[in-house]
């Protein structure tokens, strides 16, 4: 056993045996071992087949194999092994600070938020909540005319959005603010404010499965119902956006509560092809139902 295939073939069978749970950027054992050898031998995924049968140094064998044995007994999910998640095609830096990135809103950054709104007439972006940075990343990649505001509450969760703007090059068109979702900024209006925030009720945290357990609550949990930062960023969001402006946001399972606590709002639930629910769109003028109602 000092192949990569062969190291992938085992540890994919230590997965299976040990019953781990996989929602961290893969869904199933095979994708997870492969994640975590190829990530460990800094291999492509697209890696040329032949070099999986290559033999792999002493030193990189024992590397993984204390992988293997530390995603079994630590539950620990691979990305914060490795340091290593994929959002929208990049490459970002995580640790225990930051959620792990697999908000399928990535779906719609790849796809510029058509037909919601034009490329041409973007040029200011909102990320609440950035975390590790990389919505905030792939929107700066997507919409290159642009200037990105990434927001967080969290002064360790910056700093690790930090270390991805200097991976990727990207200070001058982001910017990094300390912030209660809009406290800190001024009268700025934006043509997309995206977000993906705390959702999970509290009474359902101890329900999860262990490897959300290795990330910061802060960034899970919003309240009795897991509507608190949503219901916030619905109240206020309209005083930031254009006329044109477009509104969006991840709930998770949160959509019947949502639709139950504003039943006049036109929510516009988002089909993804790739997976993943619970992610709505609303316009400025859509918002103004919240604020009759309140």
């Amino acid at each position: 056993m000092n192949t990569p295939r062969q190291l992938i073939d085992w540890a994919e069978g230590r997965f299976i045996q040990a019953d781990l749970f996989y929602g961290h950027g893969t869904d199933n054992a095979l994708d997870e071992a492969a994640f975590l050898v190829l990530g460990a031998l800094d291999m492509p995924f697209d890696v040329d087949p032949e070099r999986l049968n290559e033999p792999v140094a002493p030193t990189e064998l024992k590397r993984i194999k204390e992988l293997v044995d530390d995603r079994i007994r630590s539950r620990r999910p691979v990305a914060y092994l490795l340091n290593q998640a994929w959002f929208a095609g990049l490459s970002f830096y995580v640790d225990e600070r930051v959620l792990i990135p697999r908000s399928p809103v990535a779906e719609l950054v790849r796809e510029e938020f058509s037909p919601w709104i034009k490329r041409d007439e973007v040029k200011n972006i909102l990320d609440i909540g950035t975390g590790s940075g990389c919505i905030a990343l792939a929107c700066a990649t997507v919409f290159p005319e642009a200037v990105v505001d990434a927001t967080d509450v969290s002064a360790d969760a910056l700093e690790v959005a930090r270390i991805n703007c200097e991976r990727h090059g990207q200070f001058e068109r982001i910017n990094l603010v300390r912030s209660d979702l809009f406290e800190a900024l001024e009268d700025k209006r934006y043509d997309i404010i995206i977000s993906n925030p705390p959702y999970v009720p509290g009474e359902e945290i101890s329900t999860l499965p262990a490897e959300y357990r290795h990330e910061p609550p802060q960034a899970l949990i919003a309240g009795a119902d897991g509507l608190d930062i949503i219901s916030r960023i619905l109240l206020d969001a309209h005083r930031f956006m254009t006329d044109r402006g477009i509104l969006v946001v991840e709930t998770g399972q949160g959509r019947g509560a949502l639709e139950a606590k504003y039943p006049e709002t036109p929510f516009v639930w988002l089909e993804l092809e790739h997976g993943g629910d619970g992610v709505f769109l609303l316009t400025r003028e859509n918002l103004a139902t919240i604020l009759l109602s309140s």
